[in-house]
């Protein structure tokens, strides 16, 4: 959100008023001086203070879930329960949103949360966020299987997948258990690389995204907020990857970003 609209949210005074206190130099940002009322900020996320106390205010909201099979990653869905129905009567109210979609089938890491920017930094391609997934196939996985992965596996339409990296923790003729580390994540991606391969996909599960891994002590439904080093790691990330203030202000709160 931009400095000054949280400042006027803030009911430090009218927009005139805001306008006086930037360019006094009397407001800052994780300690640093900010004078441009565009700079986008999370209260959530930073600490902005004036005249040298800090802003009170909510933030936006941040939430790890360990997503189970068989739940969609939507906000309402006619057939099937979603990942906000996951958080009970009293968050289906609000404004919070899935960043990206699991399948119904898939489970693991899903980031909830309602702060539109940052869903649209997380799936940027061309920011390289990697995702790490558990993936169990149905057939032997060898490292020609390997070499594949690391080039791009090439679909059956033409169209090559950036470089992923591919593990193989175990491996016979029946079944191979792996970690796939990806950057993108086009419609039914993982199990589209495997197909192209000749192997079936029986299980998936996201364990991470970017700085984000997935709690082991979440069982699968279950969820929490951020913890104050999660949002810390995050804030850092973005930072080192041109950050939220060249992020668009026409991408909202209320739209979905696959990944």
């Amino acid at each position: 959100m931009r400095l000054d609209k949280v400042l006027e949210q803030a009911q430090l005074g009218s927009k005139k008023v805001v306008k006086r206190l930037l360019v006094s130099r009397q407001v800052t940002v994780d300690g640093q001086v900010i004078t441009r009322g565009s700079t986008n900020v999370d209260p959530g996320l930073q600490e902005v203070c004036v005249k040298g106390n800090k802003l009170k205010g909510q933030g936006h909201r941040y939430v790890m879930l360990n997503k189970p099979q068989g739940v969609v990653s939507a906000v309402t869905d006619k057939e099937h329960q979603t990942v906000i129905g996951l958080l009970g009567e009293d968050q289906k109210r609000t404004s919070l949103f899935p960043v990206g979609r699991l399948d119904r089938d898939t489970e693991g890491l899903l980031l909830i949360t309602d702060n539109g920017k940052l869903a649209y930094q997380l799936a940027m391609a061309t920011k390289k966020v990697v995702k790490r997934y558990e993936v169990r196939v149905n057939a032997e996985v060898t490292t020609y299987d390997q070499e594949l992965v690391k080039h791009g596996i090439i679909f059956d339409d033409g169209y090559q997948c950036l470089p992923a990296s591919l593990r193989i923790l175990h491996s016979n003729s029946q079944e191979s258990h792996l970690l796939l580390d990806i950057t993108e994540g086009k419609f039914h991606q993982i199990k589209k690389m495997f197909l192209a391969m000749g192997k079936k996909v029986t299980y998936l599960k996201r364990l991470s995204m970017g700085p984000l891994v997935l709690d082991k002590q979440l069982a699968p439904g279950q969820w929490r907020e951020l913890t104050p080093t999660e949002l810390e790691k995050l804030l850092v990330y973005f930072n080192e990857h041109d950050g939220m203030a060249k992020i668009p202000e026409e991408y909202f709160n209320d739209f979905y970003i696959e990944l």
